[in-house]
């Protein structure tokens, strides 16, 4: 697959999924422009392929993604793929939670997402062709205890691009959201340590019982979902919108 001329935008670019999906795009050719609250991360992700960029940014700060937008256009160009990515999580019983952790969350994980595709949605409009995609989560299509607060958050992500899905349909700009299960990445290695903190189970334990409702028992590859990714975005897909791809084993 090739983008010539393509510029997208991968928030949370720096590590994990977002790094894979960078670099996945730029491979096919992409411009791409990775984003993230981190600078050194996302120079890290950037020296490994000419094709990337990067820029410190806040995705739920509208001013400041908004502005850092302006600044990408004038480097690179109109942006015309906006890989939603940056993300939250946390763990917490349902009656320990406050009103801020349900806040805190939604800022990231449903603002930050509304943010990163409404400053771009012009620029696709204008050329009549654009790609949304939100990483969001089997959290998004399921419940799972002790993670209301991201079940909720994932969950509000999937309403947005489906909603968002049929309002651009006819303007050339597909809408759609990725959902793994557990991804072998940073941030799950980062719920293992919590796991073995709060129990006596080892690392390995952790990671089976994370793993136990993926029927292929496995966690998911960062390169899975950046190769899913990049399908969406070729145009053999232009009839795959509104959609919630399941990246999961069989889970769902």
């Amino acid at each position: 697959m090739a983008f010539n001329n393509k510029h997208a935008i991968v928030t949370g670019g720096g590590s994990g999924v977002g790094a894979a999906i960078a670099l996945k795009l730029a491979e096919d050719n992409a411009k791409v422009t990775i984003l993230g609250r981190r600078d050194k991360p996302l120079i890290e992700t950037a020296s490994k392929h000419k094709n990337i960029d990067w820029k410190v940014c806040d995705v739920t700060n509208a001013d400041d993604l908004e502005q850092s937008y302006n600044v990408i256009r004038k480097k690179v160009g109109k942006i015309n793929i906006v890989i939603a990515n940056a993300g939250k999580a946390f763990s917490k019983p349902f009656n320990k939670m406050s009103s801020k952790d349900i806040s805190s969350i939604m800022d990231v994980n449903l603002i930050g997402v509304f943010n990163s595709f409404k400053y771009a949605s012009k620029d696709m409009e204008s050329e009549g062709w654009g790609r949304m995609i939100a990483i969001s989560s089997t959290a998004g299509l399921k419940g799972y205890s002790y993670v209301s607060a991201y079940c909720a958050s994932k969950h509000a992500v999937i309403g947005l691009t489906k909603s968002l899905s049929i309002e651009l349909a006819k303007k050339g700009i597909t809408v759609n959201s990725i959902c793994p299960s557990y991804v072998d990445t940073p941030m799950t290695e980062r719920t293992i340590e919590n796991i073995t903190k709060l129990t006596n189970l080892s690392a390995e334990e952790a990671i089976e019982e994370l793993v136990s409702s993926n029927p292929q028992g496995k966690l998911i590859q960062p390169s899975e979902i950046a190769d899913t990714v990049s399908w969406l975005c070729n145009d053999s897909s232009n009839s795959i919108n509104g959609q919630s791809i399941s990246i999961s084993g069989g889970e769902i």
